[in-house]
């Protein structure tokens, strides 16, 4: 709980992949994907409960290993173009459904496994602040290289991707840019839209991190830098 309010952890973890097979079940670090956030879950004292979103029967049992819930995601949202705020919205219905009366909800990726319990809790003290009244907080982490140094290219012709820009100034003296993460989305439950394609909604909240936690496994070449930032230490 936070400020006396109930948390829900919800990890999204459908079992197609078409660019890493079996992607949410493959070990790191000698731990399936899956199992990550849910041990994050388990480590952030404010966090209460823990729900795996799934269409999955394996991923579903490795869940439960793990020490999470799991509620069944039906096939119709856990398509290759499925939106995974789809999928929330599905499992807000079945909980509300059992009498859940959680006020707040974090989303924890399997394929963003390098955050910590402090990027959960920053995410989750910056949502509880009166102060700021979001309905909505997430993470992000610094772009590499900066969107002012990227290129468009139009019938084989190259031209800055953003107008005005200057590609050429050093990187020191380009604008600051920041991406999204999958490591951290936390939100009030009840303030989610039921329509709409993102989990950044209503006043929004960023809470930054470091590029060394903020690696999105979409790729092989993904697994192999998050495997190397565990074996050399440098994730923390």
């Amino acid at each position: 709980m936070i400020d006396d309010k109930r948390v829900v952890a919800a990890v999204p973890a459908r079992g197609g992949s078409t660019t890493v097979p079996n992607k949410n079940r493959r070990s790191l670090a000698g731990k399936p994907l899956v199992a990550w956030p849910i041990d994050v879950a388990a480590e952030t004292p404010e966090i209460d409960r823990t729900v795996v979103t799934t269409d999955d029967d394996d991923i579903a049992s490795t869940a439960r290993e793990w020490g999470a819930e799991v509620v069944e995601r039906p096939d119709s949202l856990a398509e290759d173009d499925s939106l995974v705020v789809d999928a929330l919205r599905h499992l807000v219905g079945e909980l509300r459904a059992e009498g859940e009366t959680a006020e707040y909800m974090v989303m924890l990726e399997p394929t963003c496994p390098l955050r910590t319990p402090g990027d959960v809790r920053r995410c989750l003290d910056r949502l509880a602040d009166p102060s700021a009244d979001y309905d909505s907080v997430a993470t992000f982490t610094e772009a590499d290289p900066s969107p002012h140094r990227l290129w468009d290219i139009r019938d084989g012709e190259p031209e800055p991707f953003v107008e005005g820009a200057d590609p050429w100034l050093p990187r020191q003296e380009q604008p600051d840019g920041y991406e999204l993460t999958g490591a951290v989305y936390a939100f009030e439950i009840d303030r989610l839209p039921e329509e709409g394609t993102g989990l950044l909604f209503g006043e929004a909240g960023a809470v930054t991190m470091p590029r060394e936690r903020a690696v999105d496994i979409d790729t092989e070449f993904d697994f192999g830098l998050a495997e190397l930032l565990l074996e050399e230490g440098i994730h923390e």
